[in-house]
């Protein structure tokens, strides 16, 4: 049996992936990747080394995760090093849990070689630092793929009425849903937001406004796309320097 890594594709830029990441996506027999991993990134593969694309968009999924996992489990028994490739990091909304559970489980050995998550590196390179001294002291990764009009929702909306900055992820289609229920839980309707589309690649989008008029201003916004949430997107009319 093989072993998998668990492997980070970082958040789109291919000069933001990992030392590590690099070394074992260029010994890997088998690389099983997932739509946001930078197609770029497969280059870096040994000549011969297999290509198995499982990746997930809203509503069109190559496979469900169930089967995902069996995919990678397959693969284990029959190359000696797998590199399962994900957008961002493993951990972070990336189900990188269930498919190291579903491999010890079965005896398959794995390792985890996190990645540079999005949910801080979009925001960076959009000129916005997701804590800043006087501003904003913490923050908090929300997955924005849940409707926030879910009956049994996980989300701890009555919390966010702090100033803590808020990052969503995937929640591009729910952008509507999510500026009504923070303005229903005692957000100002022209608190700051800002939508980035395509981060840290060449096609980067940056729409920033209100809770009130967002929807409207990222209507024509491509995925995938963040959201952040908070005062410190003032922050970029200073610190904006990618597109420079």
């Amino acid at each position: 049996m093989g072993k998998v890594y668990l492997t980070g594709a970082g958040p789109g830029d291919v000069e933001l992936l990992t030392l590590k990441a690099h070394r074992v996506i260029g010994e890997a027999d088998v690389i099983i990747y997932d739509r946001l991993a930078n197609p770029e990134i497969l280059e870096m593969a040994k000549d011969g080394c297999e290509f198995v694309y499982v990746g997930k968009e809203d509503g069109r999924h190559t496979l469900p995760q169930d089967e995902i996992n069996e995919v990678i489990y397959q693969n284990a028994l029959k190359h000696e090093i797998v590199v399962r490739l994900k957008g961002g990091d493993p951990f972070v909304f990336g189900r990188g849990g269930e498919e190291g559970a579903y491999l010890k489980e079965r005896g398959i050995s794995f390792e985890i070689i996190p990645g540079i998550t999005s949910a801080i590196s979009v925001p960076a390179y959009a000129g916005i630092p997701v804590t800043h001294r006087g501003v904003a002291v913490s923050f908090r990764v929300v997955t924005g793929h849940e409707s926030p009009n879910k009956k049994e929702s996980q989300i701890p909306w009555e919390n966010f009425r702090t100033n803590d900055t808020i990052i969503f992820l995937m929640g591009l289609h729910n952008l509507e849903k999510i500026s009504s229920k923070l303005i229903e839980i005692g957000k100002p309707k022209d608190f700051p937001c800002a939508v980035i589309s395509k981060g840290t690649t060449k096609e980067q989008q940056v729409v920033v406004g209100t809770l009130e008029n967002i929807k409207e201003k990222a209507k024509e916004l491509p995925t995938p796309a963040l959201i952040v949430v908070g005062e410190v997107v003032k922050l970029r009319e200073q610190l904006e320097w990618f597109n420079q």
